[in-house]
């Protein structure tokens, strides 16, 4: 690294942009973030790049506080000036801004907006995770719009989304805004779950319950229960937080069932309550829901 960092400081001095975001982007990978903000503002103006990245830092808090409003103005910055990759990066970033209210007035009609210039009409060199967004976002109780839902998973798996393969298969397995399509589903989710997608981990696991597997339903509800770190999984699968730990609650109770009930494995239930109670705590959401399941039968 010094050697690199001693060639690329050289350059810079030198007056080339390049090394200069090089060498930033140096730091930040080293997690020197007080000397990456420094070089990539020296070069902001004349590198969409180093402005992206300084706006990623200030919406991540990288630098001594984080700064919504700075984030979304640099943001608008890089989503004017560039017309490369940066760009979609940047409307997708600013779509996330208005859903979330992060340094502006939140409003979904805004990141409707921005999401759908940073799709690009399923452009496989446009944003894919807008793409899988506007999956997500059609999916919402506040819109319900599933068959413009699926059309944007499916542009967005066609593109590798890993998010978008899971919610196909769940689309499919439920025919939500889809004919249903049990074949379609179990492959869409088995693929999604082999490649890490936790959500499609956790309902296969339900998929394999319901159709009396329970086995199979066990050792993999079992493994989805081994996952703790929710924040390192959706940096490494790029999948939402909320929907790992919705995988993750929906393994938990699974397993705790199979626990309760002695299918698939030895019967446990003081464990089975242990798993219950980490399903309730991963998601009451899931957790409420899958409890009605029971109640009606549909378990």
């Amino acid at each position: 690294m010094e050697m690199a960092e001693k060639l690329l400081k050289s350059r810079a001095e030198a007056g080339d942009t390049q090394a200069s975001f090089l060498l930033g982007h140096l730091y930040y990978e080293e997690g020197h973030y007080t000397e990456a903000e420094a070089v990539f503002d020296g070069i902001k103006d004349r590198e969409p790049q180093a402005l992206y990245q300084l706006a990623v830092m200030y919406y991540d808090g990288l630098v001594t506080t984080a700064d919504p409003s700075k984030a979304v103005d640099y943001m608008r910055r890089v989503a004017e000036c560039d017309t490369g990759s940066v760009r979609y990066a940047a409307l997708y970033n600013l779509g996330r801004a208005y859903l979330q209210g992060y340094g502006v007035q939140a409003s979904r009609e805004e990141a409707e907006k921005y999401w759908l210039i940073a799709a690009d009409d399923g452009n496989p060199n446009a944003s894919v995770e807008a793409q899988s967004s506007l999956g997500l976002f059609y999916s919402s109780p506040e819109i319900r719009d599933l068959k413009r839902a699926f059309y944007w998973h499916s542009v967005a798996c066609g593109n590798g989304s890993l998010e978008s393969q899971g919610a196909l298969g769940i689309m499919y397995l439920y025919g939500y805004g889809v004919s249903k399509n049990l074949l379609a589903a179990f492959y869409c989710l088995t693929e999604a779950a082999e490649r890490g997608n936790v959500y499609a981990q956790g309902h296969l696991a339900a998929y394999y319950y319901q159709h009396k597997l329970y086995t199979r339903a066990a050792l993999l509800a079992k493994r989805v229960c081994k996952y703790e770190d929710v924040s390192a999984i959706a940096k490494f699968t790029g999948c939402d937080p909320e929907y790992i730990r919705k995988g993750i609650a929906i393994g938990l109770f699974h397993y705790a069932r199979c626990l309760q009930l002695g299918r698939g494995l030895t019967q446990n239930t003081e464990k089975a309550l242990h798993y219950y109670t980490k399903a309730a705590l991963m998601s009451p959401e899931v957790f409420k829901d899958l409890q009605m399941d029971l109640i009606y039968g549909r378990m």
